[in-house]
């Protein structure tokens, strides 16, 4: 064996797996001879060989001869792929989960169009992680290149499936719309998988009864080239479209997906954007009661470390106990199972539920909302202040060159000034006396980007912009 070789192959799987998922660029470390590789280490890792492994991408051009490759590689290893085709993550999840199998998806979700990755999934669409399993796979998989992919007695078949009817069907028996209001909604599938997913679930493409929503469909054609806006709401300049349209068409709210559809962002009727941690917050409530309502004790609910104080507090005046974890799916996934929680939010637009094997779905969680909003007269601009008392920076990226130098610049400016939390890069939670406003921050790189995060928070917006302008300055100093 070739150690030169061995090293360069090792190095090239190093770049484009991440801390719970697989992304670079196609072409550069990612091509079809990685992915094959890693669809064969990927059935030894976890056990597959003999069983089913699901298999499924979204719109981007590389990512139906990446699926291809994949199955390839696990096939020849010995697991049976079956093929969902075009899907998005979430649908992928639900095939995990309702088939008790194995599953990865192709998707860079809301990276460019030069980007595309993998997103593991175990049986039961349970996450993994460099932890739990995604470093044996990089591993295993740096071997293959190096020295081939070795056969088995009974190699796998591969056959195809449509999963999107079933998907639907069982996404409005958790979430009952057929009793709401009349809703006028536009929906900005930013040309991903919503184009796909969002006529099945709201609307009656997948066979299902009408809904009393009328949908006004932006940018649902499928292209992976993204020719609108990037699908990335949580830019703001992506949701320029969307909230303008809103206004235009006297909606009542609007609805964004990123690129692979697993994250819902939401307008109010204003065009104006409604905090993560708000719909965090109104669906952590609906389940909460939910569960209690049958008679469900110590109820938990997750809450990653960057959403609004305002969501363990809404957690914990509902009776139930807030769990605060560190950001990423595949992390909260595991969370999610260990401790039985019954609902997850993050400050992405990511939302876990234990009904959808502790999986995240923006779909889901947009259903929620709808369900509640449209329970009730009041515009959805009044119903989510009541769920955003405090002011929120929104996450603000920097590209930052020297990573260590900025943390110690950080660090040695606010030392004295809030206790320093290391869960998840930098947490500084500001020390204030009597009547002084609170605020808290929080700095970490991307496992995806090379940038640097910042998430602000404080009790009014003088505060937090206050705090927002010093820490950037900080971080983008030369």
């Amino acid at each position: 064996m070739n150690p030169a070789a061995t090293s360069g192959a090792r190095a090239r799987l190093e770049a484009i797996v991440k801390a719970y998922d697989v992304r670079g660029i196609v072409g550069d470390g990612l091509t079809a001879e990685t992915v094959e590789a890693l669809g064969a280490a990927f059935v030894d890792e976890v056990g597959a060989a003999g069983g089913r492994v699901v298999v499924g991408h979204d719109m981007r051009d590389s990512s139906p001869p990446f699926a291809t490759a994949f199955a390839r590689g696990a096939a020849a290893r010995g697991a049976d792929v079956v093929s969902i085709g075009l899907c998005s993550t979430d649908e992928s999840y639900f095939a995990s989960g309702s088939l008790d199998a194995p599953a990865a998806m192709f998707t860079a979700s809301h990276n460019p169009a030069a980007y595309n990755g993998i997103k593991f999934s175990r049986a039961g669409a349970q996450g993994i992680s460099l932890d739990t399993g995604l470093a044996a796979i990089r591993d295993r998989a740096a071997d293959y290149l190096e020295g081939g992919i070795p056969a088995v007695e009974a190699p796998g078949t591969v056959t195809e499936a449509d999963v999107l009817a079933d998907y639907a069907a069982y996404l409005r028996s958790l979430v009952d719309l057929s009793a709401i209001r009349p809703l006028k909604i536009v929906v900005d599938a930013g040309n991903g998988m919503g184009g796909l997913t969002v006529p099945a679930v709201l609307g009656e493409a997948a066979g299902l009864p009408a809904l009393p929503l009328e949908i006004v469909p932006l940018y649902f054609e499928l292209d992976g080239s993204f020719p609108n806006h990037e699908a990335n709401p949580l830019e703001p300049a992506n949701l320029v479209d969307l909230q303008r349209a809103v206004v235009e068409h006297g909606a009542d709210l609007g609805l964004a997906f990123d690129g692979d559809a697993d994250r819902c962002f939401v307008v109010d009727e204003q065009g104006g954007a409604v905090s993560p941690s708000a719909v965090a917050a109104i669906v952590a409530l609906r389940e909460i009661a939910r569960v209690t309502a049958a008679g469900e004790t110590d109820v938990n609910v997750i809450h990653n470390l960057i959403t609004s104080r305002f969501v363990p507090e809404t957690i914990e005046a509902a009776g139930a106990n807030p769990v605060r974890t560190r950001v990423g799916h595949s992390l909260i996934k595991d969370q999610m199972k260990a401790t039985k929680a019954v609902f997850g939010g993050e400050h992405s637009a990511h939302y876990y539920f234990r009904d959808f094997w502790g999986a995240d779905n923006g779909m889901l969680a947009a259903m929620h909302v709808l369900a509640e909003f449209g329970a009730q007269q009041a515009p959805l601009s009044e119903v989510a202040a009541r769920f955003t008392p405090y002011s929120l920076s929104g996450e603000i990226n920097s590209v930052v060159d020297d990573v260590p130098a900025a943390y110690t610049r950080v660090v040695e400016a606010f030392t004295g000034r809030g206790e320093f939390d290391e869960l998840d890069g930098l947490t500084v939670d500001g020390v204030t006396a009597g009547d002084e406003p609170f605020w808290w921050f929080n700095v970490r790189p991307s496992n995806t980007e090379p940038l640097l995060r910042l998430n602000v928070e404080g009790a009014d917006e003088p505060t937090m912009a206050a705090i927002r302008d010093e820490v950037l300055a900080l971080i983008r100093a030369a």
